[in-house]
């Protein structure tokens, strides 16, 4: 887990839209039905604690969605930062998540499978780690992280170390709704 140029080049574009989630269709779907993501650490488009970032702990924040489509059999995560230097970087991927859930914890962990949720799975963030990697951007302008969680129909089947483009072919055509929650974070 880097220093402040942590972010500062994406691996290989894997051919992702590089509009933030909000602005863009989920793979597979015109339009995905909406619903509501939140975190108790921070407010929509407001700062992410320390705590969340390479500068404090670098674990995850809590999560909780409400108004998921109702047959949504499973959920897949996403973090990235679009104001990356290198384009969009990837900070989680985890997907399996069971369709009855309707929060993750704080600190979810890096373990390839983490039982104590379902049947979740880590997949491989651009810091080519499992699990999640808080924002850490060079000094500079404020970026912004954006969750976005997708309502799958569907079992992916996907083992661990999936990256944001093998998830999003995976997801193409599954995809029931979309949840987007924006944090910022700025290191000087």
């Amino acid at each position: 887990m880097g220093g402040p140029e942590r972010e500062a080049a994406s691996p290989a574009d894997d051919g992702a839209d590089d509009a933030p989630a909000g602005e863009r269709a989920a793979p597979g779907k015109e339009t995905p039905m909406a619903f509501s993501l939140t975190s108790p650490a921070f407010d929509h488009e407001g700062t992410i604690p320390v705590r969340f970032t390479c500068d404090g702990e670098d674990v995850s924040p809590a999560l909780s969605w409400s108004e998921a489509p109702e047959d949504a059999e499973r959920f897949a995560l996403v973090v990235d930062d679009p104001d990356a230097p290198g384009g969009p970087f990837v900070h989680w991927v985890l997907y399996g998540i069971p369709g009855h859930f309707s929060e993750l914890p704080e600190a979810v962990g890096d373990a390839p499978r983490l039982d104590y949720l379902g049947e979740a799975v880590n997949g491989r963030n651009d810091f080519d780690d499992l699990g999640y990697g808080g924002p850490c951007p060079p000094p500079g302008d404020p970026h912004r992280y954006v969750f976005t969680l997708y309502a799958l129909d569907a079992d992916l089947g996907l083992d661990p170390g999936a990256t944001k483009g093998e998830l999003e072919e995976a997801m193409e055509g599954r995809v029931l709704g979309e949840a987007d929650l924006t944090g910022t974070y700025r290191r000087r």
